[in-house]
């Protein structure tokens, strides 16, 4: 009998030995958690994450940069107003540059509905607007004549190539990767400061362990 009760002590001490440690993993855990939590929720609040603002504004630099090299190469052949009714208005797909500068509108459009106002997540919309940059100027400079007409047929060609595919390279490998790691992380943090507070609400204190009034004194 008494050895019964030797050991029914020994684990009753054991367990409130073990009391101190658990309470202090739950009471430093979960403040940590909820921390990094709201962290990400902060950055949820946003609307548009970091990597994706950058994304739009290199977009936005597309259209703008293309834009400039068009309006240099109206000002080299003769005045703005001359050479642009003889691009726009008598528009001649062998020598405009104006369809070109329409491709960097169809782009930005494209990118800033689906990647900005939309905040798509997927890679389908860059990939539509690089086929289609790409397919266009192949085809332009293999039949057009624009290499005959100075260094603006080389220029204008190359630097639309290039910013279209700089822009999916930077989609694929930078902006989505980086916001899916995101979210893993938030994820991965809720998710056990929610176990914490189902398995240990609140930090247990030496008040809360009594007897009731009814019981026997030194039970």
């Amino acid at each position: 009998m008494n050895r019964v009760l030797g050991d029914a002590e020994n684990a009753h001490s054991s367990s409130v030995e073990s009391c101190p440690s658990l309470r202090d993993v739950h009471s430093i855990n979960p403040a940590q958690l909820m921390a990094r939590i709201e962290s990400y929720e902060g950055r949820e609040k946003k609307g548009i994450s970091d990597v994706r603002r950058t994304f739009c504004l290199f977009v936005t630099f597309d259209l703008l940069f293309v834009t400039l090299l068009w309006i240099i190469e109206l000002n080299v052949k003769g005045g703005i107003e001359t050479t642009l009714e003889k691009e726009v208005l008598q528009y001649d797909y062998s020598s405009s540059y104006f369809d070109i500068f329409l491709l960097a509108v169809f782009r930005f459009k494209v990118l800033i509905l689906a990647y900005a106002m939309c905040r798509l997540r997927h890679w389908w919309a860059i990939a539509f607007t690089t086929a289609v940059t790409s397919a266009f100027l192949l085809a332009k400079v293999i039949i057009s004549q624009l290499f005959s007409q100075g260094a603006f047929g080389y220029v204008l060609p190359i630097i639309s190539f290039i910013l279209a595919w700089i822009e999916t390279w930077f989609l694929d490998f930078k902006v989505l990767p980086q916001e899916a790691e995101e979210e893993n992380r938030f994820l991965i943090a809720q998710d056990p400061s929610e176990r914490a507070a189902l398995l240990h609400p609140g930090v247990l204190s030496d008040g809360q362990f009594y007897s009731p009034p009814e019981s026997v004194a030194g039970t």
